[in-house]
């Protein structure tokens, strides 16, 4: 089973190394890695080159967003599996890809997977500042906020044909519809894999701002009504109480 990963990247040259590194070092052999450049100017194209025969595509251009990006990459991809990992982010291991395929094979009617995920200092990335641990799906879990933290979800690549690539009238919330429309509105078949499978830096477009906060927590509840979710504004309280745990929760990492 081919499993895809994409990268997007713009400017990261302090850390598109090692997210690229910790796709090589993983023990499962049959991954793609897919790399779609913004069209950075800081070096970043350098590091890119450097590995250039390990990557299975390589595209530097300007885009219109990081789900611009993320789109490109899905259309690039050849993988039965589909997962992303973004330039500040690093697999906590290498046997996740492993366990992803495992799960899949284990359960021909598995749709995607996900698990959970740690969120590092950006100048500090062995400095825990969240957890964010996730939970087996259930109906009403999106009401209340809660989403698959993205970085872990691995999805078939077949439901992006079937039901969409990511709305790019989304600007920081659309990974949030997406995991919506594949879980809630067309009831895609799940499962969670308990344990941390990606480290992520601080500093992503969700939560480098006050101002993204509020309106990726708007994104979100434009995003709930579009997909006919039956939510109040009150859920943007609910999203925000829902990450205040993350911030105290000791992280559990697999066997």
């Amino acid at each position: 089973m081919k499993v895809s990963v994409i990268t997007v990247v713009l400017n990261a040259v302090d850390t598109i190394e090692d997210t690229i590194k910790s796709v090589i070092d993983q023990d499962y052999e049959d991954i793609e890695h897919i790399v779609i450049d913004g069209g950075s100017t800081d070096g970043t194209l350098d590091v890119i080159d450097r590995y250039r025969e390990k990557l299975a595509a390589t595209v530097s251009e300007s885009d219109d967003g990081i789900y611009d990006a993320m789109n490109k990459g899905i259309d690039l991809a050849t993988g039965a599996v589909v997962g992303t990992l973004n330039s500040d982010d690093w697999y906590e291991n290498n046997s996740v890809i492993s366990r992803v395929v495992a799960a899949f094979e284990n359960d021909v009617d598995l749709d995607a997977v996900y698990g959970d995920i740690v969120l590092v200092a950006k100048d500090k990335p062995y400095g825990l500042v969240r957890y964010w641990k996730s939970q087996p799906y259930k109906e009403g879990l999106f009401e209340k906020g809660w989403m698959p933290a993205h970085p872990s979800f691995f999805v078939k690549r077949d439901c992006y044909s079937r039901y969409g690539k990511f709305d790019l009238d989304l600007k920081i919330q659309s990974d949030f519809d997406l995991t919506m429309r594949f879980m809630v509105v067309n009831k895609i078949k799940t499962q969670y894999l308990p344990g941390v499978m990606v480290k992520m830096r601080m500093g992503g477009v969700t939560n480098n701002r006050i101002s993204n906060v509020v309106k990726g927590n708007l994104e979100a509840y434009r995003a709930c009504k579009k997909n006919g979710l039956s939510v109040t504004p009150l859920f943007i309280v609910r999203k925000v109480l829902s990450r205040l745990p993350q911030f105290f929760r000791k992280p559990r990492y697999p066997n």
